[in-house]
Order: structure tokens, then C-alpha cells, then sequence
């Protein structure tokens, strides 16, 4: 099932509508958002807490 195989063709049509929609200058502000997501889900699948970080530091 090559449904959804995504070649170098579709990479590049998503990227460059993704350009158009958001602009050049929102991008790295969505991708600094989606980072803190990751890692909080990263953190949360660990059993880290924001209090014992600080408590650490």
C-alpha cells in the first residue's frame, strides 16, 4: 500500500503552501512551539515534573 508514501515532489508542494499560508516569519515561531510541545510530551512520558527540574537547579 503506497498510500502514503510521500516523495521529494510532495515534501517540497506541503512545505511551500505551508509558506504561503504562515509567511516566512511565523515559521520559526511555530517550529520553537511544536520543540516545547515534543519536549514536554518527552518529559511527561518520563515521569519528569517541572518541580523536580527546579528543584534540581
Amino acid at each position: 500500500m503506497t498510500l502514503l508514501a510521500i516523495g521529494t515532489q510532495e515534501i517540497l508542494i506541503i512545505a511551500l503552501v505551508i509558506l504561503l499560508i504562515f509567511g516566512g516569519r511565523k515559521i520559526p515561531e511555530l517550529m520553537r512551539g511544536l520543540g516545547k510541545g515534543v519536549k514536554s510530551f518527552k518529559d511527561g512520558v518520563n515521569g519528569k515534573d517541572d518541580e523536580e527540574e527546579k528543584g534540581e537547579n
